[in-house]
């Protein structure tokens, strides 16, 4: 099937009676409750159940291996291969699936916020609860911008279509596939709606470098003077903590791009996680669940129509999705300037990563690629102790080309921007979970507002024996015994034991990086 005819089928989709084009929020909240497909809460939010899926399918994950991209992929157990024939017949047999259904639901939008490196992009839907999902998460068009969209890439979502693994050479009854030359994401047998949202992220881990842009994983604010700041961090690090300052302006609180001109954010809208939320602790995201918003398996009281954040009976990834303007402290468009300072955040649970380090370029390239947290005891089944957890870039599910790519960017960009980079560990302290502390949030704010402000510039630092990081002796509100992991230890020889077994998982977990520059590797990692 050539391109031509998949767009000639597509057409054909888009222009039938049963079609609806970029209905608008309260009309497709109407469709929502007519339909069935959830409720509303108190706060107007519309509620949706995904059913068996409440995740991310990872090993459902495709992308067609098309003559265009073959040499240029990351071939693996992230990036894995589906052929031409399989895709073709696939993507014929769930068009005809949504022909038959008595409505559809189409959102014609935008990936970046700089319009010099916008991809515009087209979400046909089966269900009006994903349609609105797209017109919270991706760039809202004008009517301006409507009158000239023509698509570069298409998501076709049927979460009814259930594939047959041995007729359609997927994995399950579920697929997300990728064609990059039909430019077609395709989607079926799971309802979980982040699936779109990570389709097109990957897209654009695609796209931009070929444009000489470093797509990224993080969160990124802006201060009163113009000073960008990017956070990256996964899971339960601290990200969207650390990231939302009410002296700073949010640019976007998951995905970007660094070009030429500087920081764009991918998205329109946030997809928060919802657990334990509350008022207190996260203001801006209680807030932005109002009308429009969409909430996934979060447990919604049948009379009162109260969410409850601290039910986790569905799935512990409980989301809610929200045009980013529902939060006040924004810079629109979401767009900045060169980032000053850059932050990773790691959650060491072993309790031996400083509370903050500076990093040369070679040791930024080295975090980077490495992404390290800790997954703790309790959070999976089987784990009895800290477990030490990598993603490359902070972001290995969404990375089609090989990582060296983005890193050598990186650094690249740290070089020519002369951007400070800092390791800052949000876990723990004092002894290896179970037996230290939490690092204080209050000091690891004063942390981070130090890095921000440039106080830690020219601040005296020490070396670390293991690691080879920078450790500022002095940070302002922060007591100075806080600053070397190891003075916070009761038992020195424990702590070297136990900071070496870490050392050693970096450095078992880098031999993945074959062909990485060596500098990297001398100067960025362990020094023992």
């Amino acid at each position: 099937m050539s391109t031509v005819n998949v767009q000639i089928e597509l057409d054909e989709l888009l222009n039938g009676s049963n079609a609806h084009v970029q209905l608008s929020v309260p009309q497709l909240v109407e469709r929502v409750l007519m339909r069935g497909e959830g409720t509303l809460t108190s706060t107007g939010a519309v509620s949706v159940s995904t059913g068996k899926y409440t995740g991310r399918s990872p090993k459902d994950k495709f992308i067609v291996k098309e003559a265009s991209v073959a040499d240029k992929i990351d071939w693996g157990s992230v990036n894995r291969p589906i052929s031409e024939e399989h895709f073709n017949h696939l993507y014929t047999k769930v068009l005809e699936h949504l022909k038959e259904k008595e409505e559809l639901f189409v959102f014609k939008g935008f990936a970046g916020a700089d319009h010099s490196y916008r991809l515009p992009l087209q979400v046909v839907n089966e269900y009006a609860w994903h349609n609105l999902f797209a017109h919270q998460l991706f760039i809202r068009p004008t009517q301006a911008d409507l009158a000239n969209h023509e698509a570069q890439f298409t998501i076709v979502s049927a979460p009814t279509f259930k594939a047959d693994p041995a007729i359609d050479g997927t994995n399950s009854e579920t697929f997300i596939i990728i064609s990059f030359e039909k430019r077609i994401v395709l989607i079926g047998g799971t309802e979980y709606a982040g699936e779109m949202k990570k389709s097109i992220f990957s897209i654009m881990n695609f796209l931009l470098p070929e444009q000489d842009i470093l797509s990224m994983h993080c969160s990124a604010n802006v201060g009163e003077e113009g000073d960008v700041a990017l956070f990256f961090g996964l899971s339960g690090t601290g990200k969207t903590t650390l990231s939302a300052d009410p002296t700073r302006k949010l640019i976007g609180d998951d995905e970007h791009g660094w070009s030429e001109n500087g920081v764009f954010n991918i998205e329109g809208g946030c997809y928060a996680k919802c657990v334990s939320l509350s008022r207190e602790k996260e203001p801006q995201i209680f807030d932005a669940i109002t009308f429009g918003a969409v909430l996934e398996n979060v447990v919604v009281n049948e009379n009162t129509r109260i969410a409850d954040y601290n039910d986790v009976s569905l799935t512990e990834n409980t989301r809610a999705a929200y045009p980013i303007e529902a939060i006040d402290n924004i810079i629109l468009p979401s767009v900045a300037g060169h980032p000053n300072t850059i932050i990773f955040l790691t959650a060491d649970a072993f309790g031996v990563l400083p509370p903050i380090s500076k990093l040369s370029k070679e040791q930024a390239m080295y975090h980077f690629l490495s992404g390290y947290t800790s997954k703790l005891a309790g959070t999976e089944r089987g784990i009895t102790s800290p477990q030490a957890t990598f993603s490359t870039c902070f972001g290995s599910p969404f990375l089609p080309l090989h990582a060296s790519r983005y890193a050598e960017m990186l650094g690249e960009k740290i070089d020519k921007y002369n951007a400070q980079v800092f390791l800052v560990n949000t876990g723990w302290t004092g002894g290896e979970y179970g037996v230290g502390k939490r690092m204080n949030l209050a000091y690891t704010r004063a942390m981070v507002q130090a890095a921000l402000n440039g106080e830690l510039k020219l601040t005296e630092t020490v070396k670390d024996d293991i690691f080879g990081l920078e450790i500022p002796l002095h940070v302002p509100g922060v007591p100075d015994e806080v600053l070397t992991p190891i003075k916070t230890w009761a038992d020195q020889d424990a702590y070297k034991e136990k900071a070496l077994e870490l050392a050693n998982q970096f450095k078992e977990n880098f031999k993945k990086f074959d062909g990485i520059a060596d500098s990297i590797i001398k100067y960025g990692g362990p020094t023992v």
